[in-house]
């Protein structure tokens, strides 16, 4: 059944889903998503990344509508510069991240606030996220972050990552949740909050009545928003957890122009 554009929003990941290892979109994928808004469809971004670290975007993407950052905790409308949808976590999650970094110390730590970023554990693995998103981050401790704390992401090297998982659930930290968005990251949100909630309050956003939702994502991070997009689609790279939750697996990876398959396929009426 072919589709009209015109109500389909295709909202995707960045990282390992639009996004190559160059963090450059391909040419050929933004040729894509310039075919199928030229068709009436829209098309935007659902990232673990701060406002800060994903500015670059809109810009080079053209974005026409708000994306949903930091996993979920925001909506940014990038051309009104202003957030639409905040949720943040609960004044705990200082407590909870003070514990965190004196009882594991080789596990890189960084407050993601509304405002800033914070480097609380200067860890080579935490220097290396703030290279990949290319942010300027203030330097302190848990106690002296200042600002909406909106998550909290933990970087290490991927083979300490399991145990690290074991020692936060034996910790039973509440009215918080936890996610792998990377082999080397894990992030503290608020509870209930993912991309997926996101997408449901996105579907609220005044003009988007009555769209069909097509959620596009890679990795453990993506899955809730997955469950709750009208068509879930997953790139041939993406982790087989996000994969069991997919309508539709690629067949080209985000190195190979996953997003220019997966536009060519809904434009013919394949999806």
């Amino acid at each position: 059944m072919k589709r009209d554009p015109h109500k389909l929003c295709i909202i995707t990941d960045l990282d390992g889903t639009f996004l190559p290892a160059s963090k450059v979109p391909l040419p050929r994928d933004l040729a894509a998503v310039r075919r199928f808004e030229a068709a009436g469809g829209l098309f935007t971004i659902a990232t673990g990344r701060t406002i800060e670290a994903s500015k670059r975007y809109p810009l080079e993407l053209g974005l026409k509508s708000p994306m949903i950052v930091y996993n979920g905790c925001g909506i940014y409308d990038a051309a009104a510069e202003r957030l639409l949808y905040l949720h943040p976590l609960p004044d705990k999650a200082r407590d909870y991240t003070r514990r965190v970094v004196q009882e594991m110390p080789h596990a890189g730590c960084e407050v993601l606030c509304a405002e800033s970023t914070w480097v609380v554990n200067n860890t080579p693995a935490e220097q290396e996220h703030v290279k990949i998103c290319g942010v300027t981050p203030f330097y302190g401790t848990a106690d002296e972050v200042d600002g909406t704390w909106l998550k909290v992401l933990f970087a290490m090297p991927s083979a300490q990552i399991p145990a690290f998982i074991d020692y936060i659930d034996r910790c039973g930290f509440e009215d918080v949740d936890f996610i792998r968005s990377e082999r080397r990251f894990y992030e503290m949100l608020p509870k209930g909050v993912s991309k997926g909630s996101a997408l449901t309050a996105y579907r609220s956003l005044p003009g988007m009545e009555g769209y069909t939702f097509i959620a596009v994502g890679d990795f453990d991070n993506d899955i809730e928003m997955l469950r709750a997009a009208d068509i879930a689609v997953c790139p041939k790279n993406a982790a087989d957890s996000a994969k069991s939750c997919a309508d539709i697996v690629l067949s080209r990876t985000c190195e190979e122009g996953a997003m220019e398959e997966l536009i060519d396929r809904l434009l013919a009426g394949e999806v």
